[in-house]
């Protein structure tokens, strides 16, 4: 194991944010670099664990004691290898990933967790900075072709696992460039986009093949997509987004989080001077609590927006673990973002009545009452009714399952009651040849599960192809995070 003593005389030390007054004048990530010394140190608090529970809260299996171990021994080699064992991106998951390995930490039952994301992130980019990262290309290629659709983090995972395969794999994306929703919908201060720039370099001397612009079920059809490739994959997201039925909802100024933080991460990037949306000097009002709401603060912030408030349904968490979330399951406690910490208000136990609008159809406020949860249903709090000032209005209150595209039906695929594609235990559809993994067939989850059911439908796509599959499968498509 690591330092013998470490999770006792070691304190939890996570990386310094940059001062708030500084960070929100550019788009650049939000954290210094933590010297590697003390990363050492956090990584000699892991107690290797003879049941490390820490697997069992990550759906990848991180063998993260074992990473632990070598990075306080400063044997990087060995650590990037037995952390790209598990999980093909970890610079995506150290920087996004809420960790819920973390919350599942021995150390964790009574003190503060192992720093595990941050490990894992450092583990990674020392990496990437000695140049020890390279491409594995295959040595011998199958014969047989896989179109994959979608290119977020579940559709670049099946894609190098199977190109690493043999296979000869094409990613199609209907978007100009490839990365999904880690390049359209994460903020560039959450992880810039050159992050994801150089593995596609990478996955592209491996062999896969990216085609943009292109539209599955549209500019090619699932018959030429069936005729073309001995296999086909579908990892098109959760893309339908919720949304909200109260009077003035057809304002002009009310918006979906995703039709504006792709314009941010352009502007951040310099590829255009003016978005479309712009929170410049506006009262701005997010519906959603959450990480997307977050991302959309810290984007209105940095665009310059005169206010920012954040509306929350739910009361406010507790600081501490519920009683009825103990360890090792993800509790919802209070949580304070880099975002939460620019500026903003945060507005609990509060719904939407009204947006409101003037005589032109433009938005001029948002209209609010105060709930409470009874007999479980929101109830309103009569008399609590306000009106806050509002010229633009983002919904960020999650997704409900993938879009009901042309492609499902030319795939002739089936879909559940909750709107997301049927598969077997082996990722297959109901259409033969046709596979899905991520959040397209899970619905709304978090990028470890979405990597996470890449690798596995890339075992059974391998599998399909060639009888058998030496790829491994980290999880089925009927498994869940740890619950009561």
């Amino acid at each position: 194991m690591a330092d013998p003593r470490g999770f006792l005389t070691t304190k939890r030390e996570v990386p310094t944010r940059r001062p708030v007054d500084i960070r929100i004048r550019d788009w650049k990530e939000v954290y210094e670099e933590q010297p590697l010394e003390a990363l050492q140190k956090q990584a000699g608090r892991c107690m290797d664990c003879g049941i490390p529970f820490c697997h069992q809260g990550c759906p990848l299996g991180n063998l993260i004691p074992e990473w632990n171990d070598l990075i306080w021994r400063n044997e990087k080699d060995e650590a990037i290898d037995r952390l790209h064992a598990t999980n093909n991106f970890p610079e995506f998951t150290g920087r996004l990933c809420p960790a819920p390995c973390e919350t599942a930490c021995v150390v964790g039952i009574n003190a503060d967790a192992v720093t595990i994301k941050q490990v894992e992130l450092r583990t990674i980019e020392e990496a990437f900075l000695e140049k020890r990262v390279k491409p594995l290309a295959p040595d011998r290629l199958s014969g047989k072709t896989v179109a994959v659709i979608g290119s977020g983090p579940a559709g670049l995972a099946v894609a190098q696992q199977l190109t690493r395969a043999g296979h000869t794999v094409a990613v199609y994306e209907r978007a100009d460039k490839i990365g999904g929703l880690l390049r359209y919908g994460i903020p560039e201060f959450k992880m810039e986009k050159a992050i994801v720039d150089r593995r596609i370099y990478q996955m592209e001397q491996e062999g896969t093949r990216f085609r943009t612009g292109v539209t599955a079920g549209k500019d090619i059809t699932g018959a030429q997509l069936r005729s073309k490739y001995d296999a086909v994959v579908i990892a098109i997201g959760a893309t339908n987004w919720r949304d909200i039925n109260v009077p003035g909802r057809d304002a002009n100024g009310v918006y979906q989080a995703m039709e504006y933080l792709p314009w941010g991460n352009k502007q951040a990037l310099g590829e255009i001077d003016q978005p479309q949306i712009n929170a410049a000097g506006k009262d701005v009002v997010i519906l959603g609590g959450g990480d997307t709401g977050a991302d959309c603060l810290g984007t209105a912030i940095r665009q310059g927006a005169k206010s920012v408030t954040q509306l929350e349904i739910m009361p406010r968490p507790t600081e501490e673990r519920p009683s009825n979330q103990p360890w090792p399951t993800y509790p919802m406690i209070y949580r304070v973002s880099s975002a939460h910490e620019e500026a903003g208000e945060r507005l609990y136990s509060v719904s939407t009545q009204e947006f409101v609008k003037d005589s032109t159809g433009i938005l001029t406020g948002i209209k609010l009452i105060e709930t409470k949860f009874e007999n479980g249903k929101f109830e309103q709090i009569s008399g609590s009714e306000k009106v806050i000032p509002a010229d633009l209005v983002f919904l960020a209150m999650g997704f409900t399952g993938p879009e009901q595209s042309d492609l499902l039906k030319q795939l002739e695929v089936e879909v559940d009651e909750r709107g997301n594609i049927k598969r077997d235990g082996d990722y297959a559809t109901a259409s033969e040849g046709v596979f899905v993994c991520g959040d397209a067939g899970r619905g709304q989850s978090l990028i470890v599960w979405a990597i996470a059911e890449g690798r596995s439908a890339a075992a059974s796509v391998d599998k399909f192809l060639t009888g058998n599959t030496q790829l491994p499968s980290p999880i089925e498509p009927t498994a869940r995070p740890l619950m009561v």
